[in-house]
């Protein structure tokens, strides 16, 4: 018979991390890339984007700003649990976290990802991430165990259609006769293919676009970064805009990130430059939704999802279709199979 588990002790944020300045975006950009087979030319692409602000992504400042929130939170509701803070590629990483926490003689946490959909990179990838961690760490390592996804939970959907309704306001017309696009970055068919990313996307636009009585919504994808040859998701956000300008042009177009719970640099560069650009250059108005990030209905989805596995809740607030999804991840959820490219011609 196995040893019970120790209570849970401490609460730890998981995100994706970013440079603090302009010595750090190489760096970054390759602990981001390590392993993965996209062209280096495609990397000193995308660093350009983070020296055009600075070399500095906003996603560490605002995990800052979301763990000041998530305390007094927790800290109102009568949690009394550390929060930490651990990245997978930069400052402060995983194992470093991991050691902070076994030297402050933690054993258990609940992990809350900076992500609200299911695939390897929002998921699986993470929790390899802990694990290898951990293995680093050594024996003493925390146990870490993760709340489940929060993509149809009622907080995360009424933070986003208050996002929207602030943006459809900017543009002083219908939503009925504006055009919405949710934008998500896209990931390889590989990964698409093992995972409900697209399910789970489908059903957050649809709630939240029947939040503000919107008709005319589409899902579409950003920021792909793999080599040409290799099928990702799509459409893209900007050949979207593109193709509306040539056909039909809209009244307007409202891009709202619901990928994104902050603001990453794919949310700044290719959202508010780039597509952006592509509205200004067909004289479409154009209004960019603004994050989750520590929206109030956001921040109390995060206490009730740590609320549910502290206390063993059995009310698990979800809307839509699907049902709130599972705390325990199968061991064949999210995996990532690359899709071969097809085999050059020879005649």
């Amino acid at each position: 018979m196995s040893d019970p588990l120790p209570p849970f002790d401490s609460i730890l944020l998981v995100s994706f991390g970013g440079p603090e300045g302009p010595d750090d975006v190489i760096p970054f950009l390759e602990n981001v890339l390590r392993g993965k087979n996209v062209p280096r030319e495609r990397m000193l692409e995308v660093a350009e984007h983070y020296n055009h602000f600075g070399g500095v992504s906003p996603i560490n400042e605002q995990c800052r700003i979301l763990l000041d929130a998530m305390q007094t939170e927790l800290t109102a509701a009568g949690i009394d649990l550390p929060i930490y803070w651990g990245n997978r590629n930069w400052n402060p990483m995983l194992p470093d976290t991991l050691e902070q926490m076994k030297g402050d003689g933690k054993k258990r946490a609940l992990a809350f990802f900076t992500s609200m959909f299911s695939c390897y990179s929002g998921c699986r990838q993470y929790r390899e991430n802990i694990a290898a961690a951990q293995e680093q760490v050594g024996p003493d390592a925390p146990i870490v165990q993760k709340v489940r996804m929060g993509f149809n939970h009622p907080g995360f959907v009424d933070a986003m259609a208050k996002s929207v309704k602030d943006a459809i306001g900017k543009l002083e017309q219908p939503a009925d006769q504006l055009h919405t696009l949710f934008t998500a970055h896209s990931i390889p068919m590989g990964m698409a293919d093992n995972c409900d990313y697209v399910k789970q996307l489908t059903e957050s636009c649809r709630l939240v676009a029947e939040a503000n009585g919107v008709g005319n919504w589409q899902l579409v994808f950003q920021s792909r970064s793999g080599p040409p040859q290799q099928p990702w998701l799509e459409p893209d956000v900007c050949d979207v805009i593109n193709e509306m300008a040539e056909n039909e042009k809209p009244n307007g177009i409202i891009v709202a990130p619901i990928g994104f719970i902050s603001d990453h640099m794919e949310v700044m560069f290719d959202l508010d430059e780039e597509a952006a650009t592509a509205c200004a250059d067909h004289d479409i108005p154009f209004a960019r939704a603004a994050t989750v990030g520590t929206h109030p209905s956001f921040v109390s989805m995060i206490r009730e999802l740590i609320q549910e596995r502290l206390e063993n809740r059995e009310e698990r607030k979800a809307m839509g279709e699907l049902g709130p999804w599972h705390d325990v991840c199968p061991d064949d959820c999210c995996l990532y199979t690359p899709r071969r490219p097809p085999a050059r011609s020879t005649t």
